[in-house]
């Protein structure tokens, strides 16, 4: 009878054909040597509501003796040595730039990057959207006394063009002119639902900057979403950057952490800066394990990803009362659309409770938001 129910369920909705196709694609996304979600019978088969790979206590620590046992872990001190020096050479390699260094927060690094970047001068162009704006608590101004100059309004990025204007307006409206120091670009854009700075955008950027004598700083914290979908390597990206910050948890495994790379002289800085704003941490070995083992192959992985959703949202769309649109300039989220007046509640537990499938609930719109990521 409940097996029944649940089919009655499906097929009046439109939908039987839901949990055939998403349990395939889990199926298909993986394979023994790449497999890193969860495995554990109470873990979901796919998960639609974030941007990676994020472990439970138990899992997190039955992970890292699994990467030990392979590769021993090794204790850095103080940020020094260890399995942390290893990440960071990685890094360095992976976007082609001379050093690297550890940070506790995505905010540390953004704020330290665009705080040594501009030296004495104070403005630092950001976008409208950006996290740097709207979500670092004035950190630039009430910590690093820098003046953030917001661009291209509720817009996910700014164009050259903008960047000029913004540049020209101050310059001909101060008459105590206190310099440009840096300009700061999100790629993706997390308060745009992950859209994306088109790449030859941030080259007519990037041009512009250096002739100009302008530093470039780029949060990546999600970088590699934008490359999966964009399809520009990290190193593409970072080559426009004069500082580059990556997350270690948004889709690294790590419990938390963020890499920062540049130029030697800029990193040199940091260790001190870190010191002088208490993010000197004793021991950072457990983030550093988790995001070296799934950092290695993780940008072939997620472009393969990104085709397989590709593929599984086109059948998706065939299915009556099913409606899956990428967003324009998108990178990994999806609006997910069910047909007028089906029961979403039941719908997203019904996939979760029978097919271990899991998503997110709607907005007031109706829309369901569907972020790819390694999990499905």
């Amino acid at each position: 009878m409940k097996e029944l129910k649940r089919r009655n369920f499906l097929k009046l909705s439109g939908l039987a054909m839901v949990p055939a196709l998403l349990p395939s694609f889990a199926v298909n996304a993986k394979s023994p040597e790449v497999a890193i979600k969860n495995d554990t019978p109470s873990s979901p088969l796919i998960s639609f509501t974030d941007d990676g790979i994020h472990y439970p206590p138990d899992e997190y620590l039955a992970k890292l003796q699994e990467i030990s046992k392979k590769n021993p872990i090794k204790a850095d001190v103080y940020g020094g040595g260890g399995t942390l020096a290893a990440l960071q050479k990685k890094f360095a390699e992976i976007t082609g730039k001379e050093a690297a260094v550890y940070m506790p927060t995505g905010t540390m690094a953004n704020q330290l990057a665009i705080s040594v970047l501009s030296g004495e001068n104070t403005k630092i162009f950001v976008q409208d959207t950006s996290h740097i704006y709207r979500d670092e608590a004035d950190a630039a101004q009430s910590v690093h006394n820098k003046r953030l100059m917001p661009l291209a309004p509720n817009e996910p990025y700014f164009t050259l063009d903008d960047l000029k204007a913004g540049i020209n307006f101050t310059n001909e409206g101060e008459v105590f002119k206190s310099g440009i120091g840096a300009i700061a670009i999100e790629n993706p854009v997390r308060r745009c639902d992950g859209r994306q700075v088109p790449l030859e955008e941030i080259k007519k950027i990037s041009e512009f900057c250096r002739s100009k004598g302008y530093k470039l700083h780029l949060d990546g914290a999600r970088l590699y979403l934008a490359s999966a979908f964009g399809g520009a390597s990290i190193a593409e990206y970072a080559a426009n950057f004069d500082t580059v910050y990556i997350s270690l948890y948004k889709y690294l495994g790590a419990d938390g952490g963020a890499i920062l790379c540049g130029e030697k002289a800029v990193i040199d800085k940091m260790e001190h800066l870190i010191k002088i704003y208490g993010g000197t941490i004793f021991s950072n070995w457990s983030k550093a394990a988790m995001a070296l083992y799934h950092l290695d192959g993780l940008e072939d992985r997620l472009k393969k990803t990104a085709i397989q959703a590709t593929d599984l949202f086109e059948k998706l769309n065939k299915v009556p009362g099913l409606s899956v649109t990428a967003l324009k300039g998108g990178s990994n989220i999806f609006d997910f659309k069910l047909t007028a007046g089906t029961d979403v509640k039941k719908f997203r537990k019904a996939l979760y409770e029978n097919h271990k499938v899991i998503i997110r609930g709607a907005g007031p719109d109706g829309i369901i938001k569907l972020q790819v990521n390694e999990t499905c």
